[in-house]
């Protein structure tokens, strides 16, 4: 059986499904599936290495030195970061680094200015 949320009126955990909406047998609320699929991925935030939100266009700084593959050098701590781009996947920041060029990172690896 598929886990459906529960009804955002009442609360019941019987809501079933009937084609694109979702429906309570309770109090008779109808809503959409293909939005309540939206809001939980809407709800996926990214943080930083001290938990604060990050967003796109935010400043960030790399807060330990971080191998890179194929380069010579290590990207070094403190290094800042301007105008990222959040991604999916688990090098969830996309970014441009002068004198590396474009690179993806892990949130966790970054500290908000």
């Amino acid at each position: 059986m598929d886990n459906l949320p529960n009804c955002p009126k009442c609360n019941s955990e019987y809501t079933y499904e009937d084609g694109s909406l979702l429906i309570c047998p309770e109090c008779s609320h109808e809503w959409s599936a293909v939005l309540e699929s939206q809001n939980s991925e809407d709800n996926k935030t990214v943080k930083d290495a001290n938990g604060n939100i990050l967003s796109d266009g935010d400043s960030v700084t790399i807060v330990k030195d971080l191998k890179v593959k194929g380069a010579s050098s290590a990207l070094k701590k403190g290094t800042k970061v301007k105008n990222i781009r959040l991604v999916d996947g688990d090098h969830n920041i996309d970014c441009k680094i002068d004198g590396f060029g474009a690179m993806s990172l892990k949130s966790e690896f970054v500290k908000k200015i």
